[in-house]
């Protein structure tokens, strides 16, 4: 052997990838921040006029939906930072530790909501006329919060991505969560003696989709966080990916960690037995970028090299 033979270079277009996925992440979130914003004004300023609990709350939830959106975006941006010294499996994991730390957030938010409502409920016993046309207020949220979960669930699939995804689904939450302040509102304005009750029920509903949304936020990281086993489909593509490397004769144990945007494979190939050390580190290095190529997500492959013997197998199964 005239030297150690290096590790094979990936093709300049997996960094662009990374980059090209980062950047549309961001752009698409950014984007969802204008959708909330625009109905966070609409539902604020309809509070001030029409004194209604249920806009008031929706407005306080897209605005904890703003926060929500806004340190997605710094935390996409950190966690694609590359490894260093320090943090030799990268940044990935500022993703679903910015998820868990809003979703406990929230869940005390919407507690916090639930007992302030319920209290205003079993005190109140006026009579409150609300203008008819009120409900136009949430039901134009509904639609805005409808595009955008079309629009960042689309980017979500195109890139992979269960952070962007996850924020998706809570754009889908929020527009339910304006559906039932709509039905409120329309309930409370052709019904004024039920007017205040029907309008905190309708608030009470939304605190309780709060805590829903809090509590399957603090699932879903905490599954990255304590490195829960992904989808079958992932373990396919690695192992479709590793077999299609000349000399690897079947693949064995396999570990996948995701987490943000970053992925971590170990897997175990099975070679010719008669191969040299040489040859089998050079299988090694194949797999490792064939995976890394089939899936630009993944930061780094540890691949163990063992023996390959038929009757195993044959045993085996």
């Amino acid at each position: 052997m005239a030297k150690f033979p290096g590790t094979i270079p990936l093709p300049d277009r997996i960094k662009t990838l990374r980059e090209e996925r980062r950047i549309h992440m961001v752009s698409t979130a950014k984007r969802g921040v204008i959708f909330r914003l625009l109905i966070i004004f609409a539902e604020l300023l309809g509070f001030v006029y029409f004194g209604s609990s249920a806009l008031l709350l929706d407005g306080l939830s897209s605005i904890m939906d703003v926060g929500s959106s806004l340190f997605l975006i710094f935390c996409i941006k950190m966690a694609d930072k590359p490894p260093d010294t320090h943090h030799p499996f990268g940044h990935g994991r500022l993703e679903p530790i910015g998820g868990l730390q809003l979703g406990i957030f929230l869940f005390v938010l919407g507690i916090t909501m639930i007992v302030q409502q319920s209290a205003a409920l079993a005190e109140s016993t006026a009579v409150r006329v609300i203008s008819p046309y009120t409900w136009l207020i949430p039901f134009g949220a509904v639609i805005l919060l409808e595009l955008g979960y079309q629009h960042i669930r689309r980017a979500a699939k195109k890139q992979n991505s269960p952070a962007l995804l996850a924020d998706a689904i809570h754009y889908r939450i929020d527009s339910m969560n304006s559906l039932f302040a709509t039905i409120a509102l329309l309930f409370a304005a052709y019904f004024p003696s039920y007017g205040v009750m029907i309008d905190h029920l309708g608030a009470i509903v939304i605190a309780v989709m709060m805590m829903v949304i809090g509590v399957l936020a603090v699932k879903n990281n905490l599954n990255q966080l304590l490195d829960r086993v992904p989808e079958s489909s992932y373990f396919a593509l690695v192992r479709e990916a590793a077999l299609q490397v000349e000399g690897v004769l079947s693949t064995e144990k396999l570990r996948i960690q995701i987490y943000g945007p970053d992925a971590h494979v170990a897997i175990d190939i099975e070679v010719d037995p008669l191969l040299s050390v040489e040859v089998a580190h050079e299988i090694t290095q194949k797999v490792r970028s064939e995976i890394q190529k089939s899936w630009p997500s993944v930061r780094d492959v540890i691949v163990h090299v063992e023996p390959y013997y038929g009757e195993d197998h044959i045993n085996r199964y």
